[in-house]
């Protein structure tokens, strides 16, 4: 990709989130609890998910083979750390879903889509668009943001990691009613999972230095915010906003 393909695409990128950013607090996308008939065919949502994120993780691996990724660089951090998440989100997260759920084609299309221009973006990013000696190991080490996104990062995957848990165990075997989850970070918000996947990311943004991984944390927010919103009321519907209390909707004391 040259350079400015790739700031086409990051701008254009940029102002695609801001219309989903709006769209998402009028039209609540269609899959886990908000899924309806009028989104059409679907698939099994293990099946769904698998298709969905799995183009992340092979863009990113074959970007990262053919840039000629070395070992000793910063960017086999941010390959390794971007690989991690999406292996698991992509061949160990459905394998622990429970339930029969579905997942609408088209929000996988969608997903698809999003996941290849993003991957491919990043990999951009880090190789043939980078600024040259940008990444030069020695120096770029010696600032103290990389290291604080790293944490953020492992922090963030860590939350999301756990509130997925707490998500999975809420029902027994056999059982379709929706509970309100209040473990650990659900304590303080009602969609924890994505106020880890908000902060893993934006640590990813801070190690990275990278616009491409800034447009990525904007496209996070922009579709997790909004449903986080949806999830919030959904909560206030089904069990009262006596039981929902101070929560918040996605970050904690704030929204």
């Amino acid at each position: 990709m040259n350079d400015e393909t790739y700031r086409l695409l990051l701008y254009g990128m940029s102002v695609l989130a801001v219309v989903v950013f709006v769209s998402l607090y009028f039209v609540k996308a269609g899959y886990g609890m908000f899924r309806t008939r009028s989104w059409g065919w679907s698939v099994p949502n293990k099946v769904g998910w698998v298709c969905m994120e799995a183009p992340a993780f092979l863009v990113m691996g074959i970007g990262a083979w053919k840039g000629g990724v070395n070992l000793y660089t910063p960017q086999a951090v941010f390959v390794g750390l971007f690989l991690l998440h999406y292996f698991q989100r992509s061949f160990v997260f459905p394998l622990l879903m429970k339930g029969k759920s579905r997942m609408p084609l088209a929000i996988m299309a969608m997903g698809i889509l999003f996941n290849v221009i993003n991957a491919t973006l990043l990999v951009a990013s880090f190789f043939s668009c980078a600024v040259p000696g940008k990444y030069e190991p020695v120096t770029y080490w010696s600032h103290p943001l990389p290291w604080v996104g790293v944490v953020a990062f492992f922090i963030g995957m860590a939350i999301n990691l756990q509130a997925d848990h707490v998500i999975r165990n809420l029902r027994k075997p056999g059982d379709t009613r929706h509970y309100l989850p209040e473990k650990v970070f659900y304590r303080y918000v009602t969609s924890a999972n994505y106020f880890g996947e908000l902060v893993e990311w934006t640590g990813f943004a801070l190690l990275t230095a990278s616009p491409a991984a800034w447009v990525f944390v904007w496209w996070t927010a922009a579709n997790l915010v909004p449903r986080a919103d949806a999830i919030y009321k959904r909560y206030c519907e089904e069990f009262g906003r006596q039981a929902v209390g101070n929560r918040k909707r996605i970050i904690p004391y704030i929204y």
